[in-house]
C-alpha cells in the first residue's frame, strides 16, 4: 500500500530493495506490518538485457496491484561485470555472489541515506540460494557505513520461500529458473 499516515504517527520509511516480483510479495507482506515500504530496483546483474526489462516490468505489474511504490535505478551491467572481473568461475554461494549484494545493497543504501529513509532491507534472503548470513552481515555494515538501519531478516525461515512462491501464483507473477546472473544461468 502507498505511504499514508492511517495513525496520528507515520511508519517509519524503509526501501526495500527487490530484485524480482515473485520473491517480493511475502517480503512486502511482513515489512508493511512495521514499517512504510518503498520498492526499489537496482539489478545490474540480470542478463540478457530482456530478461532485466522482463523483471523490471513484472516488478512494477506487482507494485500496481498492491499500490506499492516503486523506484528503478539505471541498468547498470558494464560496471557490474567490472566488479565481477575474475569471479566468473565461482562456485554458487561463493565469492562472487557476496560481492554482487554488496554492489546492489551499496546502491540501495546510499539511496536510502540520500532520500530520507530510515532502514533498507533486501528481498533476497527469501530465496533457498542466497546465504541470509552473507546478505546480513554486508547490509549491517553498509547500513552503519551509510547511517541507515539494515532490516537484517532470513525470508526463507518459516515457510517463507513457500509462501512467496504461493504468494507469486495468486498474482501470476513467472518464476525464474536462475537469480539473474549470466554466471548462474550456465
Amino acid at each position: 500500500m502507498m505511504c499514508e499516515p492511517t495513525t496520528s504517527h507515520n511508519k517509519p520509511k524503509l526501501l526495500l530493495h527487490v530484485c524480482c516480483a515473485p520473491c517480493s510479495p511475502h517480503v512486502v507482506d511482513l515489512l508493511q506490518k512495521e514499517y512504510c515500504v518503498k520498492a526499489y530496483f537496482y539489478d545490474p546483474n540480470i542478463h540478457p538485457e530482456e530478461e532485466y526489462y522482463f523483471r523490471l516490468e513484472e516488478m512494477k505489474r506487482f507494485c500496481r496491484e498492491i499500490q506499492l511504490d516503486i523506484i528503478a535505478a539505471n541498468y547498470d551491467p558494464d560496471r557490474w561485470f567490472e566488479i565481477m572481473a575474475g569471479h566468473e568461475s565461482d562456485p554458487e554461494k561463493g565469492e562472487r555472489c557476496g560481492l554482487c549484494f554488496r554492489m546492489r545493497l551499496e546502491k540501495a543504501a546510499q539511496f536510502a541515506e540520500d532520500n530520507g529513509f530510515s532502514s533498507f532491507a533486501t528481498v533476497l534472503s527469501v530465496s533457498p540460494h542466497k546465504d541470509a548470513g552473507v546478505i546480513n552481515e554486508i547490509g549491517k555494515e553498509l547500513g552503519e557505513k551509510y547511517h541507515v538501519d539494515f532490516h537484517e531478516a532470513d525470508f526463507k525461515k518459516k515457510n517463507g520461500f513457500k509462501i512467496s512462491v504461493e504468494k507469486s501464483k495468486e498474482f501470476g507473477l513467472k518464476r525464474q529458473d536462475y537469480c539473474g546472473c549470466v554466471y548462474s544461468r550456465r
